[in-house]
């Protein structure tokens, strides 16, 4: 451990290098999406996270972490989603304050047809590029960048 407050020169290359990848990955998904689904990938990483939840429902306090959006942005994008007939709320049961946001079978068929485009943005931007064992390095890096956060 350096007690030197700067990076090193290969430090910053490097943090900088990541903040434009991961700055354009997210735009070309963005963008991809707008063009595709005519939707923000916020919209269908919610309709993704309900259809892998245990009866494609989630109490909203727990979309909004997995989401990492706050309450009042989620409960937002959940209006939006069940103006489109995607979502659905209802009282959680035995909590008069909690929430459960419900993929519609709608909201189900969108994200079945809009999934495969998603996909093929992700694979051919993120992991096309990488051989098999920069994919495993890569995975390796991320995981334990992560886990060094999440013990915070």
């Amino acid at each position: 451990m350096r007690n030197d407050p700067w990076l090193t020169p290969e430090q910053q290359t490097t943090w900088r290098t990541f903040l434009m990848m991961s700055s354009a990955l997210n735009a070309r998904i963005e963008r991809d999406l707008q063009r595709v689904a005519g939707m923000p990938h916020a919209y269908y990483l919610i309709l993704a996270m309900l259809s892998e939840a245990p009866g494609r429902s989630m109490r909203m306090h727990q979309l909004a972490e997995i989401v990492q959006a706050s309450q009042s942005r989620l409960s937002h994008a959940v209006a939006r989603l069940e103006d489109y007939g995607w979502v659905r709320r209802e009282q959680a049961p035995g909590d008069k304050r909690g929430q459960l946001a419900i993929l519609t079978e709608a909201g189900h068929d969108r994200l079945v047809e809009v999934a495969p485009s998603h996909a093929e943005t992700v694979r051919s931007t993120m992991f096309d590029p990488l051989s098999d064992s920069q994919l495993v390095e890569f995975h390796d890096i991320c995981a334990t960048v992560l886990a060094q956060m999440t013990d915070d």
